[in-house]
């Protein structure tokens, strides 16, 4: 349906079907299959913030638009206040503006709560200022595969000690995979953060999809 040359190389939307699939380098990402698991990733966050923290109606930072499941369900969610989405490809933006994948995310874009920042998540995390109640991560098929070499520096200690401090006091960092990671846990701990767990998503075939959970003690 497009493909595009941008600064992070090739970025293409594909339809099979009634499904719609964004590769990136010649590397699946996501379909519109299902969605299941990134709608966990929202609801896992929440679900493990402090009961006070939920009742104030935190914030989210979304990294990676995506065919965008996660930005429509959490807006879906009436707990969530200020919703930030973070996406580095110009066209992921313009499919979900008036294009193809606007049939899942149209309704959320114009939802008062949501900014969309057309930026590099890994850059935003670094040198932002802005803090966060939970950070939902979804920009690669994991912390052991990457969509480019340099979102690699998201899941080392220096990447996750930037996460750690976007995060309030209590705050979650939620990371979505396509497979389980127990190096990935050991680092979260060895980051300082506390209540690492990964909640799976089983699919019909393979190992299950899962998202990995860490919360910034205060």
């Amino acid at each position: 349906m497009d493909r595009r040359d941008g600064p992070y190389g090739e970025i293409v939307l594909r339809q099979r079907g009634e499904r719609l699939e964004i590769i990136a380098n010649g590397c699946f990402l996501m379909d519109t299959s299902d969605g299941r698991s990134e709608r966990l990733l929202i609801d896992a966050a929440l679900a493990a913030l402090p009961a006070e923290r939920r009742d104030r109606l935190p914030s989210l930072l979304i990294g990676g638009l995506g065919v965008g499941f996660s930005l429509a369900h959490a807006v879906a969610d009436p707990h969530w206040g200020r919703i930030m989405v973070v996406e580095r490809e110009q066209a992921v933006i313009d499919w979900h503006h008036g294009g193809p994948l606007a049939r899942i995310s149209g309704a959320a874009l114009v939802d008062p709560r949501v900014v969309i920042l057309h930026t590099d998540l890994v850059e935003h995390v670094r040198t932002s200022t802005d803090s966060y109640d939970a950070l939902c991560l979804d920009i690669d098929n994991g912390p052991d595969w990457t969509v480019t070499e340099g979102n690699g520096n998201l899941y080392s200690a220096e990447g996750l000690a930037a996460c750690r401090e976007r995060l309030n006091p209590g705050g979650v960092l939620a990371v979505w995979s396509a497979q389980p990671s127990a190096a990935f846990e050991e680092a979260l701990r060895n980051a300082g953060f506390s209540g690492v767990r990964t909640e799976e998503m089983r699919v019909a075939r393979g190992v299950p999809d899962v998202v990995h959970l860490a919360v910034r003690t205060a």
